[in-house]
């Protein structure tokens, strides 16, 4: 039999594909604009900033097991956030002691850096949160819109509580608002003895990226999770190891929703609008409807995506689209417009709902 020749048109229709494997990117060779570790009374905080600092001003705040970086880069990366990002300039907190290459906790403290390690005590959550007010002082920074994901959520849920003339808005990915329930503590316990002990066991790689993706993912997106896998081994355990541990000693928020307009002023609740994300598969998805059910819904929003846990990875484009029409109506980026590949994913999401719907007409009744 004669082999199949190609003509030039169907040559022309061939594009390459990048077959480089997916890395998580580092700090070393991340393009920001300024990058400075900012004194607090529990610590440096590193902070890597992006845009002109002239603009309205987010705050980012990562996960356990994660940083700046790793959490949120690609996501800012994304072609729609970038056209969002015009009009921001982006504040990356690091949580103490997570960021890359960083020193063994307590070294690089400064003035408690002669503490023997075996008393070195991490700060609460409640103190995480503290520590931000240094920071948007150091900027200069009056109000911010903060974005969260699941334990940073946590710490910027419990700064705009104390401090809800600095807040313009939250968005929370895996939202929280209770203690570490039974399960949560348990595991978590035992990690966080494995980590501060300078071991990072399989059992805790396991669990961290469950707590990341949740097992859908984990069966299906193989990809993403083997790059995170390969990422986990670049951690530094103790360090980790103190984050897992004020974690799962966080307290409740204590916000209730409260109805009664007589009652709402006194009631302890969120001033600013919240923008609530989980994931469909998420692990955190229950942690959300219980924190949905206790906010303001005057002032809130709860929207669940089909993704895992890590929404800014798994969902990037869906998340872009709904934190521009959020911020939109605060009034920020009035004249932006969905980008073409948006547009694109409308018209083919409207023509499958038009064909199911035709199909639905044309079928025979069942009886």
């Amino acid at each position: 039999m004669a082999a199949e020749k190609l003509t030039n048109v169907e040559l022309e229709s061939i594009r390459l594909l990048d077959s480089k494997a997916r890395t998580v990117p580092s700090e070393t060779i991340a393009n920001f604009d300024l990058e400075e570790d900012v004194s607090t009374p529990f610590g440096p905080m590193h902070v890597i900033a992006h845009g002109d600092r002239r603009l309205p001003a987010i705050v980012t705040y990562h996960d356990i097991g994660l940083n700046s970086t790793s959490c949120f880069q690609s996501f800012f990366n994304y072609p729609d956030m970038q056209a969002v990002m015009k009009s921001f300039c982006v504040y990356h907190l690091n949580a103490l002691g997570q960021q890359e290459s960083a020193l063994t906790l307590p070294l690089g403290l400064g003035t408690v850096q002669d503490i023997p390690a075996a008393e070195y005590v991490y700060p609460s959550m409640d103190q995480l949160a503290e520590m931000i007010l240094p920071v948007v002082d150091h900027f200069k920074i009056k109000t911010f819109i903060g974005l969260g994901v699941g334990a940073g959520a946590n710490v910027l849920s419990r700064f705009a509580l104390l401090y809800p003339g600095r807040v313009d808005a939250l968005v929370l990915i895996n939202g929280n608002v209770t203690q570490a329930g039974w399960i949560e503590w348990g595991y978590q316990k035992w990690n966080a003895w494995y980590l501060k002990s300078g071991m990072m066991t399989s059992g805790v790689e396991e669990y961290l990226l469950w707590h990341w993706f949740g097992n859908k993912t984990m069966e299906t997106n193989y990809d993403l999770v083997h790059v995170y896998s390969e990422y986990i081994k670049s951690l530094n355990p103790v360090n980790l190891g103190h984050f897992v541990s004020t974690y799962i000693k966080r307290t409740d928020l204590g916000i209730t929703r409260e109805l009664d307009p007589m009652k709402k002023s006194s009631a302890k609740n969120f001033s600013c609008p919240v923008m609530l994300v989980g994931g469909d598969n998420s692990p955190h998805l229950d942690d959300t409807v219980e924190m949905n059910g206790r906010l303001d819904p005057t002032n809130s929003t709860w929207m669940k995506f089909e993704c895992g846990g890590m929404i800014l990875e798994e969902a990037p484009g869906k998340l872009s689209e709904a934190l521009r029409l959020f911020l939109q109506g605060m009034g920020y980026v009035p004249t932006l417009k969905p980008s073409r590949e948006t547009q694109q994913r409308a018209s083919v999401s409207s023509l499958n709902s038009s064909s199911n719907s035709l199909k639905v007409a044309l079928s025979p009744a069942i009886v």
